[in-house]
């Protein structure tokens, strides 16, 4: 792609969320979603790959979708209310219809049937840009209406993702499927707690994107796409094996790493809440969650596939790729832990 139209819709996606972050009318942050989708469009479909081109009409429809969706509530509630404030929002209807928009464009369940198959027509890169970027300016919508939506569907949205999120990642053998499913159980643990703790929401979200982007740049640098091929990781790098690995169980939620941090306060605080039972049924979608990272994991390390050289003498070529953000986001993915009492302070 030529690098002026690269810049300009990189520059376009940072307008799109920027706006919808600043705007408090409906139609401008309406309007910074439309940005953000048509400027990630040409960036999913420029490998003119017929799955690519497939991936790029079903995002396009959805999210056109979920944009009507949110025309028609800002306007139910604007005929309601009389305003056209974010935060003014109060029509039941309004605010039903606002929810589930937002749960389709960023790909809740049980809105989530898109996702995995869009995330497999793409390259790596576009794939880490729709699993995270992608994501802020829904959620910070979501954020800001969360006080008038009813808790409840809150709560269903929240257990249904964790639960979808980790049966659907099961039987994947795809690594871009794999991930897609570990997006939407990681949306149904921020959205569980918003309605009590929405800084949780926020710490859950930063750290979702160190450890997606981690996750996402360690299989582009290894040039993995599938479980099978990360077999024979270990022989082209094997400190890029081990450092995915734990980024993995990062994902997974494994104390001493990074990942263990949100899911320990966002479920301290459901049992401050009075809800135990809910804090139980998303532990045990942790550990469904878990299991496939350890099926990774397992295939990373502990198995050889047939028709390899035992050798890493063929492996060992001169790396073309920049590892700067890779190994960024690696150490924000692992060793965030033993900062878990200071980021409490600068939360509360």
């Amino acid at each position: 792609m030529n690098p002026y139209v690269l810049m300009t819709l990189l520059s376009s996606l940072g307008l799109g969320t920027t706006l919808t972050f600043a705007s408090s009318h409906w139609l401008l942050a309406w309007m910074g979603l439309e940005i953000n989708t048509l400027a990630i469009v040409p960036l999913m479909a420029h490998h003119h790959h017929p799955r690519a081109v497939e991936a790029t009409t079903k995002y396009f429809l959805i999210q056109a979708t979920a944009a009507a969706m949110i025309l028609f509530a800002s306007t139910t509630n604007a005929w309601a209310t009389g305003q056209w404030n974010i935060n003014g929002i109060e029509s039941p209807i309004a605010t039903t219809m606002v929810m589930a928009a937002l749960a389709l464009k960023i790909g809740l369940a049980p809105m989530h049937l898109w996702m995995p198959e869009v995330l497999q027509g793409l390259d790596l890169l576009t794939g880490l840009v729709l699993s995270t970027w992608q994501k802020l300016a829904p959620l910070a919508l979501i954020i800001q209406t969360a006080q008038a939506i009813d808790p409840s569907l809150l709560t269903a949205f929240g257990l249904t993702s964790t639960l979808v999120g980790g049966w659907g990642g099961l039987n994947q053998t795809q690594l871009r499927k794999t991930l897609a499913y570990s997006s939407i159980a990681h949306m149904g643990w921020m959205i569980i707690v918003l309605q009590y703790a929405p800084r949780l929401t926020l710490l859950a979200l930063v750290t979702y994107i160190f450890m997606t982007s981690a996750a996402f740049l360690a299989l582009k640098a290894s040039s993995a796409t599938k479980i099978s091929t990360i077999a024979v990781v270990w022989s082209k790098n094997p400190t890029l094996t081990m450092t995915t690995d734990l980024v993995l169980l990062s994902l997974g939620g494994l104390p001493p790493l990074t990942g263990f941090v949100p899911k320990w306060f966002i479920m301290q605080e459901l049992t401050t809440q009075n809800l135990p039972l809910t804090a139980t049924i998303m532990a045990l979608a942790a550990l469904l969650s878990l299991y496939f990272y350890l099926r990774l994991c397992y295939t990373m390390t502990l198995t050889i596939s047939p028709n390899t050289f035992n050798s890493t003498t063929p492996w060992r070529v001169q790396a073309t790729q920049t590892s700067l953000p890779l190994a960024l986001s690696t150490v924000m993915a692992l060793a965030l832990l033993p900062m878990a009492p200071t980021i409490v302070m600068l939360t509360t």
